[in-house]
């Protein structure tokens, strides 16, 4: 990465700096903590844009808050913490740019998970939202370690299927027939809760 903050249109940070910027010894400066970190956060928001100038600037603004929240708030798990930033940056930019008819990556994966998890944005959904995320969270605890990282190097990283299929050593049914049985076993759990699916 050149730079840890892109200048912006119309104006800018004020300042330009390099992944070193981000904590370390010193309060905030290590350098190893931007090339550890800045791959995984780059392929995360790029699996979900599908364009690498948009994830790059997902970074950046990723770094940024960073740089503005650590310290004080240092996260326990860094790697964890920047990857839900940049995550949820790119969603933003993505459900920007679908109003806007410029979406790409999102689509499949939206569509895969669109029978086992409701998807209108009512007032009772909103209210449900934590009890939804504690059953999802359930049901990620009971599953076998391998099926649980599939599942969110799947629908959290937006990772493609072509690289699971290819780290997995999997053919694409198998894949497919994988993906499907734990979107139907979700499915099933949270129906046995009692949630409205």
């Amino acid at each position: 990465m050149k730079a840890l903050l892109q200048q912006k249109k119309g104006g800018g940070y004020g300042r330009r700096t390099d992944t070193c910027a981000l904590w370390g010894s010193k309060g905030r400066g290590n350098c190893t903590n931007g090339k550890k970190y800045g791959a995984l956060c780059l392929r995360i928001a790029n699996n979900i844009l599908c364009r690498r100038e948009d994830a790059e600037e997902c970074v950046n603004d990723a770094y940024m808050q960073a740089w503005n929240s650590i310290p004080p708030a240092r996260p326990e798990r860094l790697g964890v913490w920047l990857g839900r930033v940049v995550r949820n940056i790119a969603l933003n930019l993505w459900k920007k740019n679908h109003r806007k008819k410029r979406h790409a990556g999102m689509d499949q994966l939206l569509s895969e998970l669109e029978d086992c998890i409701p998807s209108s944005l009512s007032v009772e959904f909103t209210l449900e939202e934590k009890e939804l995320e504690a059953l999802i969270d359930q049901w990620l605890a009971a599953l076998p370690r391998e099926d649980r990282v599939l599942f969110l190097r799947r629908y959290w990283n937006c990772e493609p299927l072509k690289r699971l299929e290819e780290d997995y050593r999997l053919t694409h049914g198998k894949m497919a027939k994988k993906m499907y049985g734990l979107r139907n076993d979700l499915k099933q759990h949270l129906a046995k809760e009692g949630y409205p699916v």
